[in-house]
């Protein structure tokens, strides 16, 4: 009885661990959770469908970036491929490192909001006073007016938020 109790502790906590990545993997995947989909090819069958496509750019609480959006809002079909940027700035005297994660919502249309090259989840290192524009090539996919559950979208919201990366290596530590 004591092993099977120490067996069934012992997996709960290793699912535990692991419900993080899994979730996160089945959010990519289905698109669960506004999590729009990544791709290196584009899906160019466009339609007359409109869709307008907000942006929105957040800093978590310890990162003292200023970050925003260059344009609030477009509009375009849905199929057609566009491009958006985002300006990131380090007003400090050091340098930092910043990942950002992004956001859809709704949260149905994420599956549908493709995303062909991004910032996102990848390390940004800004040197004091630096400033940055970074792109977003991305596309709303056609199948989404064969979908009933979003008939009634018409505007979508890409949201970013920047943290400060405290994993990443600084120009200081490698140097030593």
């Amino acid at each position: 009885m004591a092993y099977v109790m120490v067996a069934v502790v012992g997996g709960m906590l290793g699912l535990a661990y692991a419900s993080v990545p899994l979730y996160d993997l089945f959010c990519r995947v289905t698109g669960y959770g506004g999590t729009p989909q990544r791709s290196t090819v584009a899906n160019f069958k466009i339609t007359d469908r409109d869709v307008t496509v907000r942006f929105s750019a957040n800093l978590n609480h310890d990162m003292p970036w200023d970050f925003k959006p260059l344009q609030n809002k477009q509009k375009l079909k849905v199929g057609e491929q566009s491009i958006a940027y985002f300006e990131v700035y380090n007003p400090t005297n050091e340098p930092i490192t910043g990942t950002a994660t992004f956001n859809v919502t709704p949260h149905k249309a994420g599956e549908y909001f493709v995303k062909l090259d991004c910032f996102c989840f990848t390390e940004q290192l800004l040197e004091p006073g630096e400033r940055r524009k970074m792109p977003v090539v991305y596309y709303v996919d056609p199948s989404m007016i064969e979908d009933r559950n979003v008939e009634e979208v018409s505007e979508i919201t890409l949201s970013y938020t920047f943290f400060v990366d405290k994993n990443a290596e600084t120009v200081e530590s490698i140097a030593n």
